[in-house]
């Protein structure tokens, strides 16, 4: 983190360097070295769900001519990577500058609030002269989006624009394209593809399906090469309509010299094994920074040259406030890359997967500049569990109908398959597609130990909120923040607790597990009840331990208990327990009964009608996709399937 003494102190020494460029000049050059340069406009041209498959990458696949073009005439970064997999925890960690595992907005489109002395960068630039524009999506999950809209931006619509700033007015402008998003390029009908999408494009700029560059785990199926194919024309469509539009605009408005230009993804790509993991995948990011003859002396390299340094979404809003002169807040988590705050080159960038829509989930991943370490606190649950949303794309289903059906390779079924690692450790350089666990590998041992010490270190030095479930942080960060809550130790002994979470998946732990039941701290039973459920039939010496858990006070114990004993064949009372929830006056609490009936299949069928009755109470969520939609997915997702629909 860059402190304002810090910031002054590198602004101190550009300055010094600026005065020893004058000494040699002549005196008019002299003078003209001593005005301060003109404050670059920054420009953001951003797409959803692209993972870097562009000409500039190296993609022979691609039609990206206008992105291309612009990697040329700027910088090309070779490891940029998001926070989070999926958009709303890694915007909230866009717009604030710290990690949404600390902030507690790393579940998906969750509500909970953040301090109000964190702001959005954004209101930094205005209060320093800079005219601010988002068009248009902000999804920065918190319930604090509202002031943080109104505090950042000038304007914050379908058609802001830098064009509303006053004349000679600096400006900061956020364009995003969703033309690349999961939807259009997977879970949207075929023929609104095709009406949409690839209708807009001449024949030379359409992608034929035999030619796709399949990844490995991936089966080489029509469906898929369809799938990929799709996903490259979207992406074809997002470069001349939103790249190349925006990039002709700023030419004909003539402030291209005036203006450092931004282009990144997201994310990962919306497809399967992309978007929603944490590998390289879905984390890795396409980022290209273009800057004019005016403010090149802010540029990592030469125009065309590439730049290797690891970079976060959590260095995005410093490094921002540092092109522009500005002090980065000492609240801020990140490091700039750019301008005179620059630190020095993370060692390392992290990755957080939790909540997203109904399905439940709790990994982590450390990454350095050759390997990817990841953390599976679920190793139970498949990389591929069922999710409502993702379940409407072609592709997602072909891919579990396959492995349903026991079709798929080794690479693949890493994927598709009904549990995964603990542990896995990837050689990013031998191995880009991450298919080779070297976790158990004795040449690798050094490098598992070395990051397994870095994630345990960032989980407990950042407070990482992700080891609570939400109904457990909605009660203990009452009257608070999840981020205030979580400095406190008696509220978050968090040391304790992700101790529990460590034992889930090691058979040897059940009976540390079913002491751990008993604790006094109900984060700590949650994560034994984890545990049990994790060993499923296994953990059967545990039955009695479970079924006295179902009375727990706390909901998240209960509920997580209750899909433990299940496994057991103690249904009835589980039942029981979870139609209470899902009735009751909880949502977090009743989100995670359904999501338990869900993963119950068949054994749920005894309480279909109680299913039936909580779902018509949330029919209004699927249609307006507000609230705790993630209830309703997981029971409309239950009923179709137990319904044979």
């Amino acid at each position: 983190m860059m402190s304002r003494r810090t910031f002054l102190r590198g602004a101190a020494a550009g300055a010094a360097g600026a005065g020893i460029l004058a000494e040699s000049a002549d005196p008019a050059a002299a003078a003209a070295a001593e005005e301060p340069p003109a404050r670059p406009n920054i420009l953001w041209i951003t797409c959803e769900d692209m993972s870097p498959f562009l000409g500039c990458y190296g993609d022979a696949y691609a039609v990206t001519p206008n992105i291309d073009r612009l990697a040329r005439e700027g910088v090309r970064y070779t490891a940029a990577f998001a926070t989070a997999p999926v958009c709303s925890p890694a915007r909230s960690c866009l717009i604030t500058g710290m990690y949404a595992t600390s902030l507690g907005t790393q579940h998906l489109r969750s509500q909970f609030p953040i301090p109000g002395y964190i702001r959005g960068f954004p209101s930094y630039l205005r209060a320093a002269g800079y005219y601010c524009t988002n068009n248009v999506k902000t999804d920065y999950n918190t319930s604090r989006e509202p002031a943080i809209v109104k505090d950042s931006w000038d304007d914050c619509s379908a058609t802001a624009h830098w064009r509303g700033r006053r004349p000679g007015q600096p400006f900061f402008a956020v364009f995003n394209s969703m033309q690349t998003h999961q939807s259009q390029i997977g879970c949207l009908p075929y023929e609104t593809f095709l009406k949409n999408v690839q209708a807009k494009l001449a024949p030379a700029e359409r992608h034929d399906p035999a030619g796709a560059p399949l990844p490995p785990y991936y089966p080489d199926t029509p469906i898929t090469r369809r799938a990929w194919a799709r996903m490259y024309d979207c992406i074809t469509l997002m470069d001349r309509e939103h790249v190349g539009r925006l990039l002709k605009e700023l030419e004909d408005d003539g402030l291209a010299e005036d203006t450092i230009v931004f282009f990144y993804s997201d994310g990962g790509a919306g497809q399967p094994r992309h978007k929603r993991l944490i590998h390289d995948s879905g984390l890795r990011v396409a980022m290209l920074v273009r800057f004019p003859g005016k403010h090149r002396r802010l540029a990592p390299a030469a125009p065309g040259e590439t730049v290797d340094r690891l970079v976060s979404f959590l260095d995005f809003a410093p490094t921002v406030l540092s092109l522009v002169g500005l002090p980065v807040p000492d609240c801020m988590q990140g490091r700039a890359f750019l301008g005179p705050a620059a630190g020095e080159p993370n060692g390392y960038v992290y990755g957080a997967r939790d909540r997203v829509d109904e399905a439940y989930d709790c990994a982590r991943s450390v990454r350095d500049a050759r390997y990817l370490y990841i953390r599976n606190y679920m190793p139970h649950l498949s990389h591929n569990q069922p999710e409502w949303y993702s379940d409407q794309a072609e592709v997602r289903r072909e891919i579990t109908r396959l492995a349903a059906e026991g079709k798929l390779a080794a690479d693949q079924l890493a994927y598709a398959g009904p549990a995964r690692p603990l542990e896995e450790l990837y050689d990013t350089q031998a191995d880009p597609h991450q298919v080779r666990n070297l976790a158990a590998s004795p040449e690798h041992a050094q490098v598992l130990q070395r990051m397994r010490s870095e994630h345990r270190r960032w989980v407990l030095e950042t407070r990482d909120t992700g080891f609570l479930a939400e109904q457990e942080m909605v009660e203990r960060s009452a009257g608070a923040t999840p981020l205030e809550m979580a400095q406190r130790d008696e509220k978050y002994p968090l040391a304790r607790i992700l101790a529990a979470a460590d034992l889930v998946g090691r058979p040897e732990a059940l009976s540390r597990q079913v002491e751990l039941l008993k604790d006094g701290d109900s984060a700590v039973r949650y994560w034994a009840a984890v545990g049990l459920k994790a060993l499923g039939r296994d953990a059967a010496p545990a039955r009695e331990a479970l079924r006295a858990a179902l009375a727990d006070p706390s909901a998240t114990v209960s509920v997580e208990a209750a899909g433990a004993l299940a496994a057991q064949g103690g249904v009835q009372p589980a039942l029981d327990v979870l139609v209470k929830e899902l009735r009751g006056p909880r949502p977090d609490a009743a989100a995670h009964a359904a999501r338990t009936l869900e993963l119950l299949g068949e054994a749920a069928r005894p309480v279909l009608p109680a299913m039936k009755e909580a779902a018509a109470a949330l029919e209004e969520n699927l249609k307006k996709f507000t609230g705790h939609y993630q209830t309703a997915f997981a029971l409309d997702s239950s009923i179709r399937r137990l319904e044979g629909r």
